[in-house]
């Protein structure tokens, strides 16, 4: 339910909601309309950017839809249908609406936000909040690339709304860096833009798709893939004029570009999480959740690519889906888990997600755990799974596994921590080759 209190002496306005989802990309949207379905809770969600929808909206290609809701959609198509199931089911839906902060509820169990919108300033007090902000890439800057700051740099998102939403004219010639499956949407987006790819660039000696994605943007598009090669520095006043490639060997290249889009490197936006006191996970640095989603700050939930960078946006909605259930529990019964048992990995294994279990109730909502790794894994390695010494689960990579994808981690053998000690002693998933 929704309660509306009298404005405060600070101007302030004050509100109270059962649950409180930020962030409205798909994982958000679709914990909305799950969890409002139920009419056991009232559920708002609030979103800073002017529409819901989240990076779907931004991309008109197909391929959206086939693995949560069974039909190929246009990202705008998939971004619709999860803003109108939420506000169907009950949900209310906030654009435009920033969380600046948090602050101390008016009771023990409560937790409260404060927020601005062109309403003005308001503080709304939730009895759970979940955090479904997502992430980015990280830009320019952030990857110390030194040189000249000309116009025509971008990441694939601001590429995306360049294109999308602004159709604004980009240059002739660019140049991509990265060669993951963002990187090859960024190609195909500039290509459909009518601008030249000279190539795209990875620091990797492979690429880090399906072995059709990257044969096509070869053979179709005439895209060539520089591996091995890092861009050393960016050149041009005023606009983009090239870009100085470094190879392994210390050998240097300049390409004659107006262009280029940085992609991948994907960071969580867990400022929000952070300014919580919410424990960040320091492989994925988003936060640190068992398998309900819950983090180490009761009542507070976080969900989708929030909690480790970039996966395919039905699976970020699926976690969404399948986190309705905790939260609801978590309005009922109001319990914490008593322990935490973490869950951590070792090289060349980058990360995992949910890094914590609950002694009690060891469970994975998902099914499953995400792992990244930083190296190529051989055909046939294996996951072993073990706690002080004792191996409790082994699993086979019967096609090996490629850093910047995917690797699943079956979550079968969590049932087993039940005979054993409820203690902090870590679970260890590591490589046999």
């Amino acid at each position: 339910m929704t309660h509306e209190q009298p404005t405060s002496p600070t101007g302030r306005r004050e509100r109270a909601v059962d649950v409180l989802v930020v962030g409205a990309g798909p994982a958000g949207l679709a914990l909305a309309s799950r969890l409002a379905a139920t009419g056991e809770a009232g559920v708002e969600v609030v979103d800073r950017e002017d529409e819901p929808g989240g990076v779907p909206r931004h991309c008109l290609h197909s391929g959206f839809g086939t693995r949560d809701l069974r039909r190929p959609m246009t990202g705008p198509a998939y971004a619709l249908h999860w803003a109108d199931a939420a506000v169907r089911a009950g949900a209310t839906l906030r654009t435009g609406v920033t969380v600046t902060g948090w602050s101390d509820g008016p009771a023990t169990d409560s937790l409260a936000v404060d927020v601005t919108s062109p309403a003005g300033l308001e503080r709304i007090t939730a009895r759970a909040v979940v955090l479904a902000t997502g992430a980015r890439e990280r830009p320019r800057s952030a990857r110390l690339v030194p040189g000249t700051r000309p116009a025509g740099v971008f990441t694939t998102g601001e590429l995306q709304r360049t294109v999308r939403l602004h159709s604004r004219p980009l240059g002739r010639r660019a140049l991509v860096v990265g060669a993951e499956s963002v990187s090859y949407s960024a190609a195909r987006t500039l290509r459909e833009a009518g601008v030249e790819v000279v190539a795209m660039v990875t620091e990797l000696p492979h690429h880090q798709v399906s072995p059709a994605t990257a044969l096509d943007a070869r053979l179709r598009h005439g895209v060539p893939l520089l591996v091995g090669t890092r861009v050393g520095e960016l050149l041009g006043r005023g606009r983009l004029s090239g870009v100085v490639l470094r190879r392994a060997d210390g050998r240097s290249t300049t390409v004659a570009c107006d262009t280029v889009v940085f992609t991948g490197d994907w960071i969580p936006d867990h400022e929000l999480a952070r300014l919580g006191g919410v424990t960040l996970d320091r492989g994925t640095l988003g936060p640190a959740v068992d398998g309900a989603f819950r983090t180490d700050r009761a009542g507070v939930f976080a969900v989708g690519n929030l909690l480790r960078g970039i996966e395919p946006a039905g699976t970020a909605a699926r976690e969404g889906l399948l986190a309705a259930g905790p939260v609801l529990r978590h309005l009922t019964s109001g319990t914490a888990p008593a322990s935490r048992v973490p869950v951590q990995v070792e090289a060349p294994l980058r990360w995992i997600t949910p890094s914590r279990l609950d002694p009690a109730d060891p469970r994975v909502a998902t099914g499953g755990f995400i792992l990244r790794t930083e190296t190529r894994l051989a055909p046939w390695s294996s996951l072993v799974v073990s706690r002080a010494g004792r191996e409790l689960h082994r699993q086979r990579l019967v096609r090996g596994a490629t850093p910047n994808r995917t690797l699943r981690l079956s979550a079968t053998w969590t049932t087993r921590l039940r005979a054993e000690d409820p203690d902090a002693r870590p679970v260890r998933v590591s490589v046999e080759r």
